[in-house]
């Protein structure tokens, strides 16, 4: 059968037909052989595979080796032995030589086709000796990455024990002295295949045998810190390939390591840092910017500047020039910034590419790619903080600042800011921020959120939002499958607060959809502002989206086609009138939403007129000190002394026939312009009607005079003081007069509030930034403010006001513009006959600013968990403690009564920890230092407050354990979200396990000459805050400013 065989490859008979024959051939591999035949047969198709002169040779050789090999197993392993394949490897095959790549690939399908017969073992060991020898021989890159298939294929081939750190050593050499001559891309792109497979190979070793990888990073440190002179060898780039197969976490303990040896020469260390810049020219290297950087900083803590100039110096154009190649720029540009940042004692290095950024520039202007914008954008911020450091040089910078005059330049304070970080002398304790320290979550089981760069104002509002336990839910609840929704996102990151394994959590697809149009990134801002926003989007997508269901659902049931412009207007007309029933009212208006009425009282005709406006939070001005002796107020009808206005004390901001104008000299900086806005309109929009419809039983109001006494004998104000005070009736006159259509004129008046429909949390705003009119600056009101735990909350419900206007409103804000000045009206002593309701409120969470003006400072928050359903305040409220006076008509209880009240919820609410959210970092602590953060730290005030209503029961929990499990009381994920979190968890396991191996490592290299001291235990510095978390401040900080 084999001289037929072989005749019949070699003959001329059309290809088809001898495809024919090697069919037939092939199926008589199942019939009977002698031995003889068999081993003449394997002897042909070997030569074949081997030695044949075209494709059509090679192909038949292997299907015929394969067809009789398997119906002839022991012959073939009679054939394929050791003798065999040592001859292979060490003499090749006839005019093959041992070095060719078709050996190997002969002798791996060999393997194949013994892999289930027992003399496979010898092979294995014969294997393991030969493997090693062929590495010493430095292969070249096409002979390595063959081996490493076969390898990766049968692993029991590679060298076991000590052998295999030989091993690993010898293939780092190997690698170091591949070259690519070729300038072909097909070439190049062969050539980075096998140096691929060739470091996955390496990278397999390591993850086997943890103690592998340190001996090869030596091997790598040692040839590429060679400063032998020899002109037909310099390391190859290819070595960058094993850069990105290095955890991360041993970054600090090498460099470390590296920089404080004292067997690494200066020499050595140039030479090393210097090949290592020369690796940012390999495609598909990653991290390699990171260990650079990371060197840099080491050596600068140590103080080692020569070598940085002199590595500076040498490399700078280098790095530039690599801008230009897309796949390994985000990682040249990290080492240029770095490089030049920190580069502050002359302006040599940066000068050196002065005369190319022109060029660069216009060129990536020009190709107009939203990748080549960004990348122009962060060079230009770049350019100008150098420019700025090294001025006094017009003739070269004129032609560059024409070239980027098109692009953003950053602020002084930012360059500055910059330059501060990035010098030498800052770095003596950065070597830890190249890298944010993983580790697991911290013991309260809370998930903090990583500072992406002055973004606490977000991250302390969104934990505020977190642990407002039922909106949790309702959000984690809502099936929206493909939709890609702000709400959306909110519950994407809610799910990953609630169940990843992680210590923080970075919400950066959030805040990119969530940040306002007007709020500069990277600088800070007011977080009552952005709740309010976020708030906002929130209700607007949910109708909006409402709108549309109803419309798809009329088309399905054959209504007539609605336009997508009907579809808006119909949005709008929902968003100006709120919903009356419950199933119709959004999330934000079911958890949030509270009704206001305002009624104002012509004191002349004493006509009406009032409207009902929704709101989602409360801007609770500061109370004037006369206010604070004795707040309350008589229903003006009784007095006689309203007419002739000897009730007022004081212009008072109000309602009057240019309602919008406000006293600038007293206008406080919190009132945001759509507030100003809805002022400006409101009179047009109130319904004058006759006295017939004023109410009686106007509202009292009295305010305790028992307030906590400051050393000085100030009084501090309390959350109830600043509620009564905005609740408090107003005299509209002087410059803020109303004009009153029944009169036709500007008259006195009188404006009183009401809360008529309470919300499930309350949102209450402290307005604490203020305008300085004298010195034109903002300023931070740093009063003092006791919080109580429980707060009673005065709700006078009405029957239906059909005849009112009604509008949506999230920033509904009624305070005094200038809180400072106004007078509240004074009480007459008379008796309400119908008191409003007291609901009950907890405490459940604050959101502080720490700092003296809002745009800058630091945000942090206190939250616990409460829900809607928790009897706390029936256990400990106390009848007799909160009972109000009925000779006062108490509306809201003062501190002096509540606080035994408080003292026992705290008691005996141990179990309920508060926590502190602070960016990255999550921490118990308890309602003691909510209440006396202020005292400890002047600064930090509280600025957000949200309560929760009590005794309620939670119509909104709609969903149960009916429609699954709840853990914790929260409702299962989606699949989606479950998959996402399920898969992100896997992969911070593994990052687990790799810093596991490499605290292995670390204590295995005590005796290596690199010498590791240990894992730097101490924080990352903190983002913007005195004990905030987040990492930055890192190697990559050129764009993330904090303060």
């Amino acid at each position: 059968m084999d001289k037929i065989l072989e005749g019949l490859v070699s003959s001329s008979h059309p290809l088809p037909l001898k495809r024919v024959i090697v069919r037939k051939v092939v199926e008589s591999a199942e019939h009977w052989l002698d031995e003889a035949q068999c081993e003449a047969m394997f002897d042909l198709t070997t030569r074949l595979i081997l030695e044949g002169q075209d494709l059509f040779q090679r192909q038949v050789g292997h299907q015929v080796l394969e067809a009789y090999a398997r119906y002839h197993r022991p012959e073939f392993e009679s054939f394929f032995n050791k003798t065999f394949v040592l001859g292979l490897l060490q003499q090749g095959y006839h005019s093959l030589d041992r070095k060719d790549v078709a050996i190997l690939d002969y002798i791996h399908n060999g393997l194949k086709l013994i892999m289930s017969c027992p003399s496979v073992l010898d092979l294995f060991s014969l294997l393991q000796v030969e493997v090693l020898r062929m590495v010493c021989e430095r292969p070249e890159p096409q002979l390595c990455a063959r081996l490493s298939d076969l390898l990766a294929d049968f692993v029991q081939c590679i060298p076991k024990g000590k052998l295999s750190i030989t091993f690993c050593q010898q293939l780092v050499r190997t690698i170091g002295h591949f070259q690519c001559v070729s300038t072909q891309e097909k070439e190049l792109r062969e050539y980075v295949s096998q140096v691929t497979k060739v470091s996955n190979l390496l990278q397999n070793i390591w993850k086997a045998e943890p103690s592998t990888l340190l001996p090869s990073l030596q091997e790598v440190f040692a040839s590429i810190s060679s400063t032998e002179i020899d002109a037909s060898f310099e390391p190859s780039v290819a070595l960058a390939s094993l850069v990105q197969h290095i955890p991360l976490q041993m970054i600090t303990v090498l460099i470390r390591s590296l920089t404080t040896d004292p067997n690494v020469k200066d020499a050595s260390m140039t030479q090393a840092l210097c090949r290592m810049i020369d690796w940012l020219s390999w495609p598909l290297a990653q991290h390699v910017d990171t260990w650079v950087i990371a060197l840099l900083k080491g050596l600068a803590a140590v103080q080692k500047f020569t070598i940085l100039i002199d590595v500076t110096l040498l490399k700078i154009e280098l790095v530039f020039n690599r801008l230009w190649f897309p796949l390994v720029r985000p990682g040249a540009l990290t080492v240029l910034s770095h490089m030049l940042l920190s580069f502050q004692h002359s302006p040599e290095a940066f000068h050196l590419i002065v005369p190319h950024v022109v060029n660069l520039v216009h060129s990536f202007k020009s190709d107009g790619l939203p990748s080549s914008t960004t990348f122009l954008v962060q060079l230009t911020e770049l350019i100008h903080c150098m420019m700025y450091h090294y001025s006094g040089f017009p003739d070269l910078y004129e032609p560059i600042l024409e070239a980027i005059k098109d692009f953003p330049k950053p602020s002084e304070e930012k360059i500055k800011l910059i330059l501060s970080q990035s010098a030498w002398t800052s770095q003596s304790n950065s070597l830890a921020s190249c890298l944010s320290r993983l580790s697991g979550k911290s013991e309260t089981g809370k998930t903090g959120l990583i500072n992406l760069g002055n973004t606490c104002y977000m991250n302390s509002v969104i934990q505020a939002l977190f642990m407002a336990t039922d909106f949790r839910r309702q959000v984690l609840s809502l099936n929206l499958n493909g939709c890609n929704s702000l709400m959306k996102k909110l519950q994407h990151l809610f799910a990953f607060l609630a169940h990843t394994q992680r210590e923080a959590y970075a919400p950066r697809i959030f805040f990119e959809a969530s940040r306002p149009p007007w709020f500069t990134p990277r600088s800070q801002q007011d977080c009552s502002e952005y709740l309010r926003f976020l708030l906002d989007r929130l209700h607007e997508e949910e109708k909006i989206l409402k709108v549309q269901s109803s419309h798809k659902l009329s088309e399905s049931l054959g209504c007539s086609e609605t336009s997508l412009q009907e579809v808006a207007n119909k949005a709008a007309v929902l968003t100006e009138t709120p919903c009356t029933s419950d199933g119709e009212k959004t999330l934000i208006e079911k958890m949030f939403g509270g009704k206001l009425r305002t009624h104002i009282r012509c004191l002349n005709c004493r006509s009406t007129s009032q409207k009902v406006e929704a709101f989602t939070d409360l801007s609770l001005a500061f109370c004037p000190s006369s206010s604070m002796e004795n707040l309350s107020f008589q229903d003006p009808a009784s007095s006689p002394s309203t007419q002739d206005g000897s009730l007022m004390q004081a212009s008072v901001p109000g309602l009057s026939k240019e309602p919008g104008v406000c006293n600038p000299s007293t206008a406080a900086f919190a009132c945001y312009s759509a507030v100003n806005e809805r002022m400006a309109d409101s009179s047009d929009e109130f319904r004058c009607t006759e006295d017939t419809s004023v109410p009686n039983d106007s509202s009292k109001m009295l305010v305790n005079k028992d307030v906590p006494q400051k050393p000085g004998g100030e009084t501090t104000s309390s959350v109830t003081d600043l509620l009564n005070y905005f609740l408090a009736p107003e005299i509209l006159t002087g410059d803020n007069q109303y004009y009153c259509e029944n009169c036709a004129s500007l008259q006195n008046a009188e404006k009183t509030m009401q809360i008529t429909e309470e919300p499930e949390y309350l949102i209450l705003t402290l307005l604490r930034f203020s305008y300085d009119q004298k010195y034109h600056v903002r300023r931070k009101i740093l009063d003092n403010v006791s919080l109580p735990l429980v707060l009673e909350l005065p709700v006078k419900r009405t029957t239906s006001f059909s005849s009112l206007s009604e509008s949506w409103s999230l920033d509904v804000d009624f305070t005094d513009i200038s809180e400072n000045l106004a007078k509240k009206l004074k009480p007459s002593g008379t008796e309400e006959a119908c008191p409003p309701k007291l609901v009950p409120y907890l405490l459940s969470s604050v959101v502080v600013h720490s700092g003296v003006s809002s745009e800058s400072g630091h945000y942090y928050s206190y939250a616990r968990n409460i829900t809607g359903t928790e009897s706390s305040y029936q256990m400990c409220h106390q009848p007799e403690t909160l009972a109000l006076a009925s000779s006062q008509s108490h509306l809201l209880g003062r501190d002096s009564p509540s606080a035994v009240t408080e003292q026992d919820l705290e008691n005996k609410e141990m179990s309920k920890e508060w926590f502190l959210f602070n960016d990255s970092r999550v921490t118990f602590t308890s309602f003691q230092s909510v209440q006396k953060i202020t005292s400890r730290f002047p600064k930090d005030t509280a600025y957000v407050l949200l309560y929760k209503k009590q005794n309620s029961t939670n119509g909104l929990s709609g969903n149960n354990s009916t429609t699954g499990l709840w853990v914790n009381g929260d409702p299962p994920l989606q699949k989606e979200l479950m998959d996402a979190i399920t898969k992100d968890n896997k992969l911070y396991l593994q990052e687990q396990e790799l810093n596991a191996r490499a605290r292995a490592l670390q204590a295995a290299s005590a005796s290596c000459s690199f010498r590791p001291n240990g894992f730097d235990d101490n924080d990352p510095p903190g983002s913007c805050g005195p004990t905030g978390g987040g990492g930055g401040g890192g190697f990559n900080t050129v764009g993330r400013l904090v303060f």
